[in-house]
């Protein structure tokens, strides 16, 4: 007897075994059945081997306890103690598996499944599983004989002497017969129905590619057709009940639960279409309608029961369309979006525990083998394997994947599916979630074999697995890629030319024999820039075949790459900081003005990282004029002053051109900025600025050349238009109006030429040809246009404007705003015309209706000739013409009376008028998002073409460049253009309502 306050030896003993709750298992050691074996070592050490002692010793009492007589005790007790094979079995199930010590505990006859030892039974397939449930008679007794058959390929696995990869398909092979035994009874219960038609059952998803989870929906799709001489309608009719049967045999719960679920949602149409089609029917649909998606799930596509015959038809007729599916536009795009799709289903809570769908999950794998095969099983028919492993392993041995990525991501498939299977295992419930219960956590880790301190190595080696195949899913396409042209490893297979081909083909490169070349100069030779690019090119592929035109993204990269290559910042800010690649990738590939500024400066690559350099942040107005008037100062002329500022502002054009496309685009770890307006209002403020700060030195440069310090005048430069309102564009014209004053006692004719001169300077120094882009300077709007003196003095503006000004005029000047030269003096400008566009009293009726009729007249006369009107943005219908007239309209009645309404901005004046009550929020939030729209499709324009437009690109690639930074995937700009047209006309209804008061 034990003193009081000391353990046993037993119980020490216990803990040493790995028993948790070492008092509980005394106890049950000193029942009548187990009392005799207490101190038996091998009975410790095999319940010690188990990956939950406690639960396989529970399991065994009970087991004892269900036995129907001593006799039978004794007899499990005898075999369990003399034979080794079934006491690894038995005890490493119930282990492993509550929902199978339940079975056990039901079903006490059951253990002798395990007793057997044969060859034949160490890798059973379908015939031999057939024989196991050939007696089940019953819904019930199918579910009874499926679990005795379970239980056997339990005990394979948890005892090791299958991997993974057999256990799958041994589970596999147990659905293919559980669904000829469920055909079976349908058949039975229907004999009517059976002698109508015949019926082909083909297996899809892991059941079909030979390799199941325990517990997991079994996919099917059903193929029938009349038996000789039936009529086809009631011949599908008969086949659709039998299918349903089959379906209820094997899913409904009865008092030994279900099977799993038949899901026959895979079908076409999918659970909207017919559960039973003939083959032509098939046939018809996958040629005309099918989605990619459905071509890779035919990737695992096996007839499996019922008619053999008519599925091996089914198999040959599609088998064709399956290897033509990376023809299909898009393909890897489409590939890859369903991908996405997957990930973003999971709830947040979730991601990081889940196995199957989760970054570095089950899933990426599969995917990324199924997107290899389709590619190059075209013309390789070794490649055309169901099982995910079976086809990694084909895709290494035919150089299409690199032996060393492949045998990482076979290693991590393996584990990751061991992980699954054990999850599952415990309850016999789907589910792909890492538990988080440590109880739970220390079986999955000494049920695989980690037994030093199971949680933190499982935890260890799951993140380890998942860290892999995140970093190679992506890889695994691209890599070879470089193999074939770079000619790294010696004796290794490698992609022929034409594979090569191929992938980039499917990839979206339209010139794969050029991108084949770009490849070959970035990644052959053994220096630094080249091993470097080698690591980091895999990646940027991927990030070119996300854009509308992958071949000129990884053209600018090689030019960039041969300009800055030896600079050792170059390859260091790629190499360490993960944004910039990212970031010069998107930028790269996303049109034409980006890569043209970066390419006339290629140290601006600096911007994209996250350094010294600022990033991409926005520089405001203030810090811009000071090193714009710095950059001045220090040059030696005006030509060398105006071309550092016009440098500048070529840097600083390319920072807010990267900063958009980046946020239009999203990275990895950042999503695409869903404020739409503020990328808009982003993107008009720098640009508005950096002209104004052009402006600044642009001046002081001029001044400082002809006349030192002081211009016999004061000067100001007031911005109109879209530059006043802060909304210029990539391709805006800097719309201005010139004011001067002389000084006092100054000569006034020496004054106003100084003043032209100033001006004609500027403008002349600012058009130069050169590297960086000009600034247009428009000052059509002064009075009298371009018949009028380019700069006036104030008075002079002044006199104009009170006898001569026209309503047009008023309007214009809504966006007047100082931005550059002496401040009281556009100060003062500011206060001569308030009184003229925020009248007092507002807008006389006669002036409103001066206004309408000029509107209706540049609708008609204004647009260019064969432009669609309702896609042109600016003067279309909804467009920005019509979205600013209706709130400056708005402006010039109310503005007198609403100090909120006196802004030179559009957007933020058709807030004030929300906040009002002069437009209802409904009104505002639709020709808010007009506006919007329309300024973002000109920036996209800009972007993509490098010049200027007012419409959308006719041209397809760039078409799909412009849905791209707008938010729309591959294949979708006719939906681009479709929400463009529906969010037009309802701002023009709007308008008509606000603007004409229809």
């Amino acid at each position: 007897m034990t003193a009081p306050g000391r353990r046993s030896s037993t119980f020490t003993r216990l803990l040493r075994h790995g028993f948790i709750h070492a008092s509980d298992a005394e106890r049950l050691l000193d029942g009548p059945d187990l009392a005799p074996l207490r101190d038996d070592p091998v009975l410790l050490e095999a319940l010690g081997a188990t990956a939950d002692p406690d639960l396989a010793l529970g399991g065994l009492v009970r087991l004892l306890e269900a036995q129907p007589e001593s006799k039978a005790r004794r007899e499990l007790l005898d075999t369990l103690i003399a034979a080794k094979p079934l006491r690894d079995r038995l005890l490493g199930v119930l282990g492993a598996s509550a929902a199978l010590g339940d079975h056990l505990a039901r079903h006490a006859g059951d253990w002798r499944a395990l007793v057997t030892y044969e060859p034949s039974d160490l890798h059973p397939g379908v015939e031999e599983f057939e024989h196991g449930l050939a007696e089940a008679a019953d819904p019930v007794a199918l579910r009874v004989a499926y679990r005795r058959c379970l239980l056997s390929i339990a005990a394979r696995d948890v005892c090791g002497t299958t991997d993974v990869a057999e256990t799958a398909a041994e589970l596999a092979d147990l659905a293919t017969a559980t669904l000829r035994a469920a055909l079976r009874l349908a058949r039975a219960a229907a004999p009517e129905d059976d002698a109508l038609c015949r019926l082909a059952v083909i297996a899809m998803g892991k059941c079909g590619g030979h390799e199941l989870n325990y517990v997991s929906d079994v996919d099917v799709i059903f193929v029938g057709e009349a038996a000789d001489g039936a009529d086809e309608v009631k011949a599908l009719r008969a086949a659709t009940r039998l299918a349903s049967h089959m379906m209820r045999i094997c899913s409904e719960t009865t008092v030994e639960g279900s099977i799993w679920p038949v899901d026959a949602n895979l079908r076409p149409e999918g659970r909207n279409g017919p559960l039973v089609r003939t083959l032509s029917s098939h046939v018809a649909y996958y040629q005309r309608w099918a989605k990619t998606w459905e071509f890779q799930a035919l990737l695992k596509a096996r007839p499996v029961a019922g008619d053999l015959e008519l599925g091996g038809q089914y198999i040959a007729a599609l088998d064709p369309l399956v290897w033509q599916a990376a023809e299909r536009e898009n393909f890897v795009a489409d590939v890859q979006k369903m991908r996405r799709r997957v990930v973003e289903t999971i709830p947040v809570a979730e991601v990081e525990r889940e196995l199957k769908l989760g970054p570095g999950g089950l899933r990426d794998v599969e995917f990324a083998v199924q997107l290899l095969q389709l590619v190059h099983g075209r013309t390789d028919p070794s490649l055309r394997s169901g099982s995910t492993l079976d086809a990694l392993q084909a895709l290494a041995a035919g150089g299409y994947v690199g032996r060393v990525d492949a045998v990482q991501l076979d290693d991590a498939y393996r584990f990751l599916r061991s992980l699954e299977h054990r999850i599952q295992l415990f309850r016999l419930r789907r589910t792909h979630l890492v538990p988080e219960d440590e109880a739970d956590l220390r079986r999955l880790g000494r049920s695989l074999g980690l037994r030093s301190d199971p949680i933190t190595e499982l935890t260890r080696e799951w993140k380890r697995h998942t860290s892999v195949v995140r970093r190679l899913h992506e890889k695994l396409f691209y890599r070879p890629l470089l193999d074939a042209v770079a000619q790294l490893a010696p004796g290794e297979a490698r992609l022929s030319p034409e594979a090569a081909r191929e992938r980039l083909v499917a990839l979206g490169y339209a010139d794969p024999a050029a991108a084949l070349r770009h490849l070959e100069a970035l990644a052959s030779g053994v220096t630094r820039k080249a091993a470097i690019q080698r690591t980091l090119l895999p990646v940027l592929l991927g990030w070119f075949a996300d854009s509308a035109d992958p071949d000129a993204g990884l053209l600018n990269f090689r030019k960039v790459s041969d300009a800055l290559g030896k600079t050792p910042w170059y390859l260091r800010l790629l190499r360490d900081e993960g944004a910039a690649a990212e970031n010069l990738a998107r930028v790269l590939s996303a049109g034409r003005l980006a890569p043209d500024l970066l390419m006339r400066a290629p140290e601006a690559v600096a911007l994209l990282g996250n350094g010294d350099a600022g990033g991409l942040e926005p520089r405001g107005r203030a810090q811009l004029e000071q090193e714009v008037l710095a950059a001045v100062r220090r040059a030696e002329s005006a030509e060398q002053g105006v071309t550092a500022a016009r440098g500048v502002r070529r840097r600083e054009l390319f920072r807010t051109a990267a900063a958009d496309i980046v946020g239009s685009y999203g990275t990895e770890t950042r999503p695409a900025e869903a404020d739409q307006g503020a990328l808009v209002d982003q993107v008009g403020g720098a640009v508005s600025d950096l002209t104004a700060a052009t402006l600044a030195g642009t001046l002081r440069a001029v001044v400082r050349r002809e006349w030192g310090d002081t211009l016999p005048t004061r000067f100001a430069i007031i911005g109109m238009g879209r530059f006043g309102g802060h909304e210029l564009g990539y391709g805006s014209d800097a719309d201005v109006l010139f004011v001067h004053e002389p000084w006092d006692g100054a000569d006034e004719q020496e004054a106003a030429e100084a003043a032209a001169r100033v001006v004609a300077e500027m403008r002349r120094l600012l058009q130069i040809p050169s590297a960086d882009p000009p600034l247009l300077v428009d000052a059509d709007l002064r009075p009298e246009g371009k018949s009028g003196p380019l700069v006036r003095t104030l008075k002079s503006y002044e006199a104009y404007y009170r006898r001569w000004s026209l309503v047009w005029e008023s309007q214009a000047l809504l966006r007047a705003e100082p931005v550059a030269g002496d401040a009281d003096l556009g100060r003062r400008f500011v206060e001569l015309i308030d009184p003229l566009r925020y009248p007092r009293g507002g807008l006389r009726e006669d002036a409103v209706r001066e206004i309408r009729r000029l509107k209706a007249r540049m609708e008609s006369e204004r647009l260019p000739r064969g432009a669609d009107p309702k896609l042109h943005t600016k003067l279309g219908p909804g467009g920005l013409s019509d979205v600013e007239w209706t709130v400056q309209l708005l402006q010039m009645r109310h503005a007198a009376a609403e100090a909120s309404l006196r802004t030179t901005r559009t957007r933020e004046a058709l807030a004030a008028a929300r906040e009002a009550g002069l437009v209802s929020p409904e009104d505002a939030s639709t020709l808010d998002e007009a506006w919007v729209l329309a300024t973002r499709v000109r920036n996209a324009v800009m972007l993509v073409r490098g010049r200027a437009g007012d419409t959308f690109p006719t041209e397809p690639r760039e078409l799909a460049a412009v849905g791209r930074y707008l938010g729309y995937g591959p294949g979708h700009a006719g939906d681009m253009l479709d929400a463009y047209r529906r969010t037009a006309r309802r701002a023009r209804a709007v308008m008509e309502e606000l603007f004409y008061g229809s």
